[in-house]
């Protein structure tokens, strides 16, 4: 039986973070818009996919969705001194340079068995335009794996926070829109994750087609 909320400790520190650092700058610096965060289950697993464009996302994300969300870390951080337990805290979990390995599906299902919201961007690596043009499976397969909802999120604006070569993020519009959680798919049905992962697709642009 799982549980219905992530650690409290992690609640705590990610009132304290989201209030006094990524909510202040989200809303004064990025002007930040948000809309559909009454669409978020507040308790239980949920895996949140999202498109990817900027360093900036995680913690936007977590922010928008009003809970805190686990995201995979490079494993290297997780030998940093300090960084490595305040990361942890956080909901972090490690995965090796260049591959979403079996331990690291196996940690974003125990995070979900814990109560957490599992943040996972369906292209894996960021692009320019904010579009997904090749998603992977691996969002579908663990919601499909821990019987979860999908919470499919859009990111406007955030591909212009950082300029090639500038040192300081751009004060550039940010809009967040969160559309309506997804059902799982059947666990083992390859046609069925593909069938859920381009809904989440088709609903992530829908809603960044919807623009500032």
């Amino acid at each position: 039986m799982g549980k219905d909320r992530e650690p409290a400790i992690s609640l705590a520190l990610y009132h304290l973070f989201k209030w006094s650092v990524v909510s202040p700058m989200l809303h004064a610096y990025f002007r930040g818009k948000i809309y559909g965060a009454e669409n978020v289950p507040q308790t239980g697993g949920l895996v949140v996919v999202a498109n990817h464009a900027s360093d900036f996302d995680p913690p936007i994300v977590s922010n928008c969705v009003r809970r805190p969300v686990s995201y995979m870390a490079k494993e290297e951080l997780f030998q940093v001194p300090v960084l490595s337990q305040a990361i942890q805290l956080y909901g972090a979990y490690p995965v090796k340079r260049g591959s979403a390995d079996r331990s690291a599906i196996r940690a974003a299902l125990s995070q979900l068995e814990q109560g957490w919201a599992v943040g996972i961007f369906l292209q894996g690596t960021r692009t320019p335009d904010a579009r997904i043009s090749s998603p992977k499976l691996g969002a579908a397969m663990i919601a499909a794996k821990a019987q979860v909802p999908l919470l499919p999120v859009s990111l406007w604006g955030t591909e212009a926070i950082i300029q090639k070569g500038a040192k300081l993020p751009r004060s550039v519009p940010v809009t967040v829109r969160i559309g309506e959680p997804i059902p799982p798919p059947a666990p083992g049905d390859r046609v069925a994750l593909e069938t859920v992962t381009q809904q989440c697709v088709e609903a992530i642009h829908a809603l960044h087609d919807l623009g500032r």
